[in-house]
């Protein structure tokens, strides 16, 4: 089982929101046994609270059920989960400050998966309309999809190369491993 920790300043918009678009992907395409995942905060002004009320308008236009409290990150994270994504820069900075030596889990930003090229995922907290928590829905779908695609792939390749024998036999001839098209 892979895991995912998705984090955000506070844990009431972004991550909430990946959190929920990543769980609704995985249960789209049946991977429920093989993930687990969480969403928290860097600072403690949210803990307890659930999301902000245009997340989850969001979440409910868009059909992707949600429920969640907010948490904030601790140091045991660092090794509980595979990856843990930040939404921008700064958070990237700020896990990579806290993150103990005994980490293992890989920090990433997660826009860096959109395969449209927008890699920082802008808080709207501040916005006065939703439009900017639609935009954040958006950047998340194309993320969330693309990391989950890209981890079928490298699953699927690792199968296919465990089962070549000639790999095995050989050393690392891999394109004899793939598919012919």
């Amino acid at each position: 089982t892979k895991s995912v920790l998705f984090i955000c300043l506070g844990n009431i918009c972004r991550s909430p929101m990946a959190e929920a678009v990543f769980a609704h992907l995985v249960h789209q395409k049946g991977l429920e046994g093989q993930w687990s995942w969480d969403s928290a905060a860097l600072g403690p002004w949210h803990v307890g609270k659930g999301p902000d009320r245009r997340t989850m308008k969001v979440l409910k236009d868009k059909k992707v059920e949600y429920s969640h409290r907010a948490r904030q990150i601790t140091s045991d994270d660092f090794s509980k989960f595979d990856y843990i994504f930040g939404m921008d820069d700064d958070n990237i900075s700020e896990l990579t400050r806290r993150a103990p030596k005994s980490a293992t889990a890989k920090i990433l930003l997660l826009g860096s998966f959109d395969p449209e090229g927008d890699v920082q995922i802008r808080d709207p907290y501040y916005d006065d309309d939703d439009k900017g928590f639609y935009k954040c829905y958006d950047q998340c779908l194309r993320s969330c999809t693309a990391f989950i695609e890209s981890q079928i792939l490298t699953l699927d390749f690792l199968r296919r190369f465990d089962r070549c024998p000639k790999e095995r036999s050989r050393g690392l001839r891999i394109k004899e491993c793939l598919p012919r098209v």
